[in-house]
This record gives C-alpha cells, sequence and structure tokens, in this order.
C-alpha cells in the first residue's frame, strides 16, 4: 500500500474538485471535474463521481497511483 500525502486543508468541508487541483493533480478545476466525471477517482474506497463532493478530516482520495490523507491543522481545528 502507498504512504499516503498528508494534506492540510484550511476550512471544512472543501469540495473533492479543488483539493485534485490545488495538490497539482490536476491542472485546472475543469480537468479535476473531468477525472472525476470519468470515474477516475476514489474517496474512502470508493468511485466518486460528484465533483463537489464535500471533503472532510479523516478522507482518503485514491487517483493516478497517489494517496491523499485529508487533515485539519490542529490549530484550526474547531473549538469544543
Amino acid at each position: 500500500m502507498k504512504i499516503p500525502k498528508i494534506v492540510n486543508i484550511k476550512k471544512v468541508p472543501v469540495e473533492l474538485y479543488k483539493i485534485l487541483k490545488f495538490e497539482n493533480i490536476a491542472s485546472s478545476g475543469g480537468e479535476a471535474k473531468f477525472m472525476i466525471n470519468d470515474g477516475r477517482v476514489e474517496v474512502n474506497g470508493c468511485i466518486e463521481t460528484r465533483k463537489r463532493k464535500k471533503i472532510y478530516p479523516g478522507d482518503i482520495i485514491r487517483t493516478n497511483g497517489l494517496v491523499l490523507e485529508i487533515q485539519l491543522p490542529e490549530d484550526l481545528s474547531p473549538a469544543k
């Protein structure tokens, strides 16, 4: 199994296509949406075809042989 790359997000939730774009997996939002629509992206082990799927800390994204683990840094966690 590949070691996941940790992706820290600044707000919750984040749309799936934006993560692909900001992590340079796709060169644009349009390309990211095409990849998702084409069934080339998995979220938590299931193929995801919703471009605006809400992504939360703890989610695992797989695409193009890459594994991304989504995290929210401690200093940005919601107050309890």
